[in-house]
C-alpha cells in the first residue's frame, strides 16, 4: 500500500481566498512542510497565486508537492452558475499547471440547510425537479474535468445539499463513475450522522481521494441541538484533532489496506485560528505524528 499523506489550507482557516483573516499563503507551505508535509491541496483558488511560476518556485522551495483543489460553490443555486463555472475553470487550469490530479467538488453552504447540518430527518429536500438540475450541474463540472485529465470526486459537506449519506449515493447511482468517483472525507460524513467505515466498506471501490478529518463528539451533540451554524461549530472545535475524535482511523487504515488504495490522504481541520483556540501548526504536527503512530 503507498499511501502519502497531505494537508490542507483549511487547517490554516482558510476557506474563501478573499477573507482579510487568511494567513500569507507562502507561511501555510512552510509551516505545511515544517509540520512533516510533502503535498498541499490548492485551497480556495485565489488564495494561492494563479501565475504558475510563482506558485512552481514556491511549492519547490518548500519542498511541497499540489495535491489537488477544491470547488466549493453554490452548486445548488442556478442562479449562481456563472460562479460555480469560474471557479471550476480557475481550479482545473491551476491543477494541471502543477501535474495535480484531484478535482473536489463540494457544494457549498446554503441557508436552507445551515441549520439542519447533521440532521437528516429535519433537513429541507429538493423536489424532482431540483434535484435533477443540481445533480446536472455537478455532472457538467465533473465532465469539464475528466476531459482535462483529472480525477473528479464529490465530497458530502455539511450544511449543503450534498450533506447526508442517501443523498450522496443517489448522485452515485445517477452520475456515471467514469466522470465522478469520491473525494471522502472521514469528518463530515461523521458530523451527518453516519458510520464513516461502513461507508467506506461499501464503496472503497468508487473512493479515489480521502480527506482525514475527526469529529469532537460532545461539540456535535452540542451544535446540532442547539442548530449552530457550521463555521460556528469549526470555531467551537468540531473538528478535532485527529485520533480524539469519534472516526477510527485505525479501522479508516485497514480498509484502505485491504482494498490496496494508493494515492493521497489529506488532512482537513478546519478552524478559525483568529480565536485563539488552536495553533494551525502545532495541530498540523499533532495530526502528522499521530497518523504515523498507526502505521500511515
Amino acid at each position: 500500500m503507498t499511501i502519502r499523506v497531505g494537508n490542507a489550507p483549511c487547517s490554516w482557516g482558510v476557506e474563501f481566498a478573499d477573507d482579510p483573516r487568511n494567513p500569507a499563503w507562502r507561511q501555510v507551505l512552510k509551516e505545511n512542510a515544517e509540520a512533516g508535509y510533502t503535498g498541499i491541496e490548492l485551497g480556495p483558488v485565489g488564495f494561492m497565486p494563479e501565475d504558475p511560476a510563482e506558485l512552481g518556485d514556491a511549492l519547490a522551495e518548500f519542498d511541497q508537492e499540489l495535491i489537488g483543489g477544491v470547488v466549493f460553490r453554490p452548486f445548488h443555486d442556478a442562479n449562481q452558475w456563472d460562479d460555480v463555472l469560474d471557479g471550476s475553470e480557475r481550479t482545473i487550469k491551476a491543477l494541471n499547471a502543477h501535474g495535480a490530479k484531484h478535482l473536489v467538488l463540494i457544494d457549498s453552504i446554503s441557508e436552507r440547510r445551515a441549520p439542519t447540518a447533521g440532521r437528516w430527518d429535519a433537513a429541507e429536500k429538493m423536489d424532482d425537479g431540483e434535484w435533477s438540475a443540481y445533480r446536472d450541474r455537478i455532472a457538467h463540472v465533473a465532465k469539464m474535468g475528466t476531459d482535462a485529465g483529472l480525477t473528479v470526486g464529490i465530497h458530502a459537506h455539511a450544511a449543503g445539499f450534498m450533506d447526508f449519506e442517501p443523498e450522496l449515493e443517489r448522485l452515485l447511482d445517477e452520475v456515471p463513475e467514469d466522470i465522478l468517483k469520491i473525494c471522502f472525507d472521514t469528518g463530515h460524513h461523521s458530523y451527518a450522522g453516519f458510520d464513516p467505515v461502513a461507508f467506506m466498506e461499501k464503496w472503497i471501490g468508487r473512493i479515489s481521494y480521502m480527506h482525514f478529518k475527526d469529529i469532537d463528539p460532545a461539540v456535535k451533540s452540542d451544535v446540532i441541538a442547539k442548530s449552530t451554524g457550521f463555521y460556528d461549530a469549526c470555531g467551537q472545535g468540531i473538528f478535532c484533532k485527529l485520533g480524539l475524535g469519534d472516526v477510527d482511523f485505525p479501522a479508516v487504515r485497514q480498509v484502505l489496506l485491504d482494498n490496496g488504495f494508493e494515492g493521497w490522504c489529506t488532512v482537513e481541520q478546519d478552524c478559525d485560528p483568529t480565536l485563539g483556540n488552536t495553533s494551525p501548526v502545532d495541530d498540523a504536527r499533532y495530526n502528522r505524528e499521530y497518523l504515523q503512530s498507526i502505521g500511515f
